[in-house]
């Protein structure tokens, strides 16, 4: 079966929307770095190492630390899929991301977003 493109992406060249569109909203980057380092485990000198030598999604998430235990809590509805329904388990990481930096842009408090 032929792998999503999103996986082969590097996360460098992504990771800079989620910093624009967290910008946009008057949030900031080390928020974004807040929420990207709760999510995976990884610390704020391994993410940024995970960003300088331009790993894939695929690379960037099976890297990880550690998935953060509350990532159940994160429910909803991202690119027209419940993030909590998709099979993949790749994909479903990586639309958890994603949920998370909407939810930043969308002005929610970070408490609500770690799911604290």
């Amino acid at each position: 079966m032929k792998k999503h493109s999103i996986y082969t992406m590097t996360f460098a060249s992504v990771y800079p929307h989620y910093v624009t569109k967290a910008e946009k909203k008057n949030r900031t980057k080390a928020e974004v770095d807040t929420i990207i380092c709760w999510l995976t485990g990884y610390n704020q000198e391994q993410l940024d190492e995970q960003i300088e030598t331009k790993t894939t999604f695929e690379t960037f998430f099976k890297e990880a630390p550690q998935l953060n235990k509350n990532v159940s809590k994160i429910t909803g509805v991202i690119c027209g899929y419940r993030v909590e329904e998709i099979e993949d388990k790749l994909m479903q990481k990586v639309r958890y991301l994603d949920k998370l930096i909407d939810e930043l842009a969308k002005g929610k408090k970070m408490e609500k977003i770690l799911r604290t």
